[in-house]
């Protein structure tokens, strides 16, 4: 796979490289399948351990462990453990892995734009449609998920 350039990123270009984006829309499908799942269960032994306290705050609990979940594994392999099992990394406008700053601010837009259902639909049908499969989110920061180089 090469690595052609095009107007104003350094990410693969999709009618090029397009083994970049094969099959990602459904490979970010059910990553997000086993994140959730991570998070929740995450939730959930919290929940215990506190002898069920945490789960009286059940929705802030589970927006914190979501966002230290997702900025953390972002931050470290720029990919969540269900990209990661996908084979999917997530990749800046220059190209490059994301920083640390760039995943807080990726995790931040996901959950903001997560908490209304229309942007959330509007997301969705952007990765199914836009040529690169990003996100709301991914086409606001220039990010992308793609299939991890080898």
């Amino acid at each position: 796979m090469s690595h052609a350039m095009t107007y104003n990123s350094a990410l693969p270009d999709p009618d090029y490289d397009h083994a970049y984006y094969d099959g990602v829309p459904a490979k970010r499908l059910f990553a997000w399948v086993i994140d959730v799942l991570i998070v929740t269960l995450i939730t959930l032994v919290l929940g215990v351990i506190t002898l069920t306290a945490l789960l009286w705050i059940w929705p802030v609990v589970y927006v914190t462990v979501a966002f230290l979940y997702r900025w953390g594994s972002v931050a470290t392999w720029s990919a969540t453990l269900g990209m990661r099992l996908m084979n999917l990394q997530l990749r800046g406008r220059t190209g490059h892995v994301l920083s640390t700053g760039e995943a807080a601010a990726h995790t931040g837009l996901y959950l903001f734009l997560s908490a209304s259902m229309i942007l959330q639909l509007v997301s969705v049908g952007a990765i199914a449609l836009s040529q690169r499969h990003q996100g709301l989110h991914d086409l606001i920061l220039g990010t992308a998920a793609l299939n991890r180089p080898q």
